[in-house]
């Protein structure tokens, strides 16, 4: 174990680009940007100056941990190449966060007595990539996608707590049950990315950043060229 390990935590899986950097457990600096489009071009900049605001040069790091997925495609391997590219760099070791796993550690646990958690996020679609927790924590079921006419059947019983980036859009299709949204948890909090992946480090078993989809990426095959 690292007695005063420092850890960069980044996520670039949903609509925003947030890097959070932990120095031992004081959370030395983060930054958070919304952003449909365009983490390809900011990603790289904020992580920079997010390391110079917490006083770190990515050489004295230990470990750089970035979310794995579900989320946008594109997000996803922008958030994956720049962990690597950095891990590559500084001969340091990279680590993938699970985004349920990380929307999950980030709402308190009292928050959590007496409703099972249910940690929603945006498919763009009519479908939810959703992951239900026991009030104690783990998880319930494996992740899943679920339209919406499939949550009712879906759902766990009882009281619920959501979180994650679709926890509006999912509450507003689901009305006759007792749902509560927790706050603060519309968006990936790197600081938990930065600690899931200490803890990893830490246990001794890391999970190497490899990308989470829960369904197949849009493609369109080439069209074949025609003799003129």
């Amino acid at each position: 174990m690292i007695a005063r390990m420092k850890v960069l935590g980044l996520d670039s899986a949903g609509s925003q680009c947030a890097i959070a950097v932990l120095d031992g457990g004081r959370v030395a600096a983060a930054r958070a940007e919304a952003m449909a489009h365009g983490q390809a071009e900011r990603l790289v900049p904020l992580i920079a100056e997010t390391l110079a605001a917490a006083g770190i040069a990515p050489a004295a790091l230990d470990f750089i941990a970035v979310t794995t997925g579900p989320g946008s495609f594109t997000g996803i391997r922008i958030g994956l190449a720049a962990a690597r590219g950095l891990a590559l760099a500084t001969g340091r070791t990279a680590i993938g966060v699970g985004v349920f796993d990380a929307y999950a550690a980030s709402v308190p646990p009292a928050a959590r007595q007496g409703r099972a958690l249910v940690v929603a996020v945006e498919s763009k679609r009519e479908e939810f990539y959703l992951q239900s927790f026991t009030t104690a924590g783990p998880a319930l079921a494996p992740p899943a996608q679920v339209h919406a006419r499939d949550l009712a059947t879906w759902l766990p019983p009882g009281p619920l707590l959501l979180a994650g980036d679709a926890a509006e859009r999912l509450r507003a299709k689901v009305t006759a049950r007792d749902i509560a949204v927790a706050p603060g948890t519309n968006a990936v909090d790197a600081t938990w990315v930065a600690r899931l992946g200490r803890q990893q480090a830490n246990g001794g078993v890391i999970e190497p950043p490899r990308p989470f989809y829960l369904r197949a990426p849009d493609t369109t095959a080439p069209r074949r060229a025609t003799a003129p």
